[in-house]
């Protein structure tokens, strides 16, 4: 049975493990790695405050060092994601 995300964004798979987001299809040649860094409360309810994000290769062939491609912090969710892609819809386009 194919693994069918919960989450989407943009039509694409969000995935979160704790402070670890994926976003994006494993079968693609790049993904979206962000790592929530700090949260803050707002109105009662832990939000992402600083996110680092990681455009990473998914060829597993190459070293981890080697498969970042592009790494920035960002301000909040919603910035990460916006950012992320970006980046992802760009290396999608010079792979196809």
């Amino acid at each position: 049975m194919a693994f069918k995300p919960q989450l989407t964004y943009k039509g694409r798979p969000l995935v979160r493990c704790k402070n670890d987001i994926y976003y994006g299809n494993l079968s693609d040649p790049y993904v979206i790695f962000m790592q929530v860094l700090t949260t803050k409360e707002e109105n009662g309810v832990q939000v992402a405050d600083r996110v680092h994000v990681t455009l990473l290769s998914t060829d597993t062939t190459k070293s981890p060092i080697e498969r970042m491609v592009q790494q920035s912090n960002k301000n909040g969710l919603y910035s990460a994601l916006e950012i992320g892609t970006i980046w992802l819809d760009k290396a999608l386009a010079k792979k196809a």
